[in-house]
């Protein structure tokens, strides 16, 4: 039954399993362990003979909705909830490699996720390219005899750059490489990386998916025989666990996905609208426009924009700042996918430690500002904005 459920349904019920006392709300299993009736009981689990829960850093019950239910929204045979994105995407990554294998990754990255396969991944001797994932013809010509990975983020963070998902992940099969796929920025609703043929897809469900600015919690989804051969026994003992406290603060948050991310997606679409017509505003970025950069990948690969905008301020880093701080309902924060409207300056917080010269090929510059579209009315928005711009001087 719930395969045949629309979204919005799935989101709400999906993967719900109740106690014997029948309560509405999903459980919390708040427990580090589980008992058996019998010793042979507890050997046959182990041994994988019967189906159970062993211990909660391999699982919970409400872990185990978690991940049911984004199986469903993502297409997904498979799940594993971590503790925060990053654990995702470390896992995700590094589950499947070994010394002497090669990543190739677009270097348009969140910064820890290019400090993992640009620092940490060479210090276990995991080679890595870093390329201008726009164009196929990096990726092709990155690739050597022992590359095992490619990794990117579309829309990228956070100049929101759009990748060809289908075409990268032809180019891997073709070398039997895997294509692991960040899908923060477009959400389970705009974008299904699995239907364009990469191979693992990963969120922070700390950003849209709780959505309120309360939990941190991430999630790695593929079919069922990767998860079994790779993530599996990584997962079991390097510990990158979900708390179930999170898990189920997650199912209460997902519940409400579609939503949030309509009216955010409606918003940030206006405010981009608005930004572009204002002489202090030199460039704006928003995949829902028609003037983006990768308009034609966006139409094929999304079905809908983005709750983020991406703006360069003509004054650089001080017009940058004097906006953000004349702001009353848009609060500085370096998070995103909130039901508040939240905005940073990339190049001193969230990509603050790569070198000018990284910054500038990314397109991040001393201007550059990024807002994460919240909830709120729209039009509170956009006077906050004109409210903001007019005290720039630039």
């Amino acid at each position: 039954m719930s395969k045949s459920w629309r979204p919005a349904t799935q989101l709400v019920h999906g993967g719900t399993t109740r106690s014997q006392h029948g309560e509405t709300a999903e459980a919390i299993f708040l427990t580090q362990g589980f008992v058996y009736d019998t010793s042979a009981a507890a050997e046959a689990r182990f041994k994988g003979e019967t189906d159970g829960f062993i211990y909660a850093r391999y699982g919970s019950p409400t872990n185990d909705m978690f991940e049911k239910r984004m199986c469903l929204l993502e297409g997904a045979e498979d799940a594993r909830a971590t503790a925060s994105g990053m654990a995702a995407v470390t896992a995700a990554i590094l589950c499947q490699l070994k010394a002497g294998d090669h990543i190739v990754a677009a270097r348009a990255l969140f910064g820890s996720c290019r400090w993992v396969v640009e620092t940490l991944a060479p210090k276990y001797g995991i080679e890595c390219t870093l390329i201008d994932g726009r164009d196929l013809a990096n990726w092709e010509k990155a690739i050597q005899k022992n590359t095992k990975v490619f990794f990117l983020e579309s829309p990228t963070n956070p100049t929101l750059e759009v990748i060809d998902i289908a075409g990268v992940a032809k180019l891997a099969n073709q070398i039997g490489a895997k294509v692991v796929v960040d899908n923060v920025f477009a959400t389970p609703l705009f974008q299904k990386p699995l239907e364009l043929g990469a191979h693992v897809v990963v969120y922070s469900a700390t950003k849209h998916i709780d959505g309120q600015g309360r939990c941190l919690g991430g999630v790695v989804l593929s079919d069922k025989a990767w998860i079994d051969e790779n993530l599996h026994d990584y997962f079991r003992h390097t510990g990158p666990a979900m708390s179930p406290f999170n898990a189920w603060t997650l199912l209460k948050g997902i519940e409400t996905l579609p939503l949030r991310v309509k009216q955010q997606t409606e918003n940030a679409s206006r405010i981009a609208d608005f930004l572009a017509d204002s002489n202090k505003v030199a460039q704006v970025i928003y995949p829902g426009r028609k003037d983006h950069p990768q308009a034609d990948i966006i139409a094929k690969q999304m079905t809908g924009g983005s709750t983020l905008v991406c703006f360069e301020l003509k004054g650089g880093k001080e017009a940058a700042f004097a906006l953000q701080d004349a702001l009353e309902v848009i609060k500085i924060s370096n998070n995103l996918g909130d039901a508040k409207s939240l905005i940073t300056h990339p190049a001193t917080t969230t990509h603050k430690n790569l070198t000018d010269e990284a910054r500038a090929e990314l397109g991040i510059s001393a201007g550059t500002v990024r807002l994460s579209a919240g909830i709120e009315d729209s039009e509170d928005l956009i006077e906050d904005f004109s409210r903001a711009l007019a005290k720039i001087n630039a």
